[in-house]
């Protein structure tokens, strides 16, 4: 439910965008306005969970999900349904590490722990992928709303489920530098808002937004610098091959939501496809979601990450470009349909890897912190995925489409330089 929410209003948009009379803008900050704020609280949601208790932080998180979703379809007018989008980021920052701490309570033996983050992980890639499909079922039913009131029975499910005492989990005294964690969602809120402004050509709206984002900046760098519990770990951000694997992982996701916020204006408003056909168009995207896990996990048993992640990369460029190719040429559907099978595959291909590498680079006792740090980059690759092409679907849909494909390739000269320069130093 949470994974799904990034995606649902992909095929929503322009429905919404007619019911509340918003323009890009709008759009951009009712996908983004989640996406800042579960990326933002990410960085200290795992430290939470061990503080307050895995089991309570998730029950609270489904809680005010469920709530904020009702009222989000209930929604007046744009910057109403912004802020509900925002505190459902909050929540679901709550939920994410929390119920991987809940699995780990659940499945303490380690091959049945290993088999359930496996399910865990291949259901969150499917509910991205499937996003567009249940949003244009949904949306071609019901209209945009129905997107959000669906989030509802499945809350009250999920907290049915988590009663008792069966997923309880031990608390810790870990520090959470709550200051610092404010001031890291305002530079990301803050940079958001810059490039939203100033794609919509809103100059003085960016100026005043830059200056923000700029002094936030040096607030978060202070308190970073004298907190005792620091947003960011510093020994991890200090390995080349991390901050590679960073990069390699917003490029995924820029590419992969940025793709999900501009193909269904292109679909719907260029070539006249409904709701519900541009939901099905995006079936192609979805199939390696769930036929690849499995074969990119083995694959990564018998070969490493490296080769797998530099494999994703690659066919994200390559998707990104045939996708761009289809604007550019008016082609028909099998085009379309081979960059979304591109895409779909590179995303399985490098997504699960990035996780077993950076997992397998990071300095001793930092597992966890990394886990973290990689979720919230890639939920700012999301909102920068959708910020940025957003933008430049001014200039045309096929221009957002070459720029994921640039983004991806720098990231595979990046992530492919980073090892040869740590293996010869």
């Amino acid at each position: 439910m949470v994974l799904l929410d990034m995606t649902v209003l992909s095929v929503a948009e322009p429905d919404l965008a007619s019911s509340l009379h918003t323009s890009m803008a709008g759009l951009q900050w009712a996908t983004a306005g989640y996406t800042v704020a579960f990326a933002a609280l990410l960085l200290s949601a795992g430290a939470a969970a061990d503080r307050f208790g895995a089991e309570r932080l998730f029950r609270a998180g489904i809680t005010v999900f469920t709530l904020a979703s009702l009222l989000s379809a209930f929604a007046p007018g744009l910057w109403a349904l912004v802020l509900l989008r925002a505190i459902s980021g909050v929540a679901a920052a709550a939920c994410v590490p929390a119920s991987m701490a809940m699995i780990a309570q659940l499945y303490p033996e380690p091959a049945a722990r290993a088999r359930a983050v496996s399910a865990w992980a291949a259901i969150s890639g499917a509910a991205v992928a499937a996003g567009p499909i249940a949003g244009g079922a949904l949306v071609g039913a019901a209209g945009w709303r129905s997107v959000f009131l669906v989030n509802v029975p499945i809350g009250l499910a999920v907290l049915a489920l988590t009663l008792g005492r069966a997923v309880a989990c031990p608390r810790s005294d870990r520090r959470i530098d709550w200051p610092a964690q404010l001031a890291a969602a305002a530079v990301l809120a803050l940079f958001t808002d810059a490039l939203i402004a100033a794609g919509s050509q809103a100059w003085a709206h960016a100026a005043w937004s830059s200056v923000g984002f700029g002094v936030s900046v040096l607030v978060f760098c202070g308190l970073e610098r004298r907190s005792q519990a620091p947003v960011l770990n510093q020994a991890l951000l200090g390995s080349g091959r991390v901050r590679a694997g960073l990069l390699a992982a917003a490029a995924v996701n820029f590419a992969l939501t940025g793709g999900l916020f501009v193909l269904p204006l292109l679909l719907q408003q260029e070539r006249h496809l409904d709701p519900l056909q541009t939901g099905l168009a995006f079936l192609p995207l979805t199939v390696p979601f769930a036929a690849n896990p499995p074969f990119t996990g083995k694959l990564v048993a018998r070969v490493g990450p490296r080769r797998p992640i530099l494999a994703g990369l690659a066919l994200l460029a390559v998707g990104g470009a045939v996708l761009a190719g289809v604007v550019f040429a008016d082609g028909g559907y099998p085009w379309l349909t081979l960059g979304l099978l591109l895409t779909g595959f590179g995303v399985s291909y490098a997504l699960p890897a990035l996780v077993a590498a950076l997992v397998g680079v990071a300095p001793a006792g930092t597992a966890g912190a990394v886990g973290g740090l990689l979720n919230a980059v890639r939920q700012v690759g999301a909102t920068l995925g959708v910020v940025v092409m957003g933008a430049a679907v001014a200039a045309g849909t096929g221009w957002a489409l070459l720029m994921s494909a640039a983004v991806c390739a720098i990231a595979w000269l990046v992530f492919a330089l980073a090892r040869r320069e740590e293996t010869a130093g």
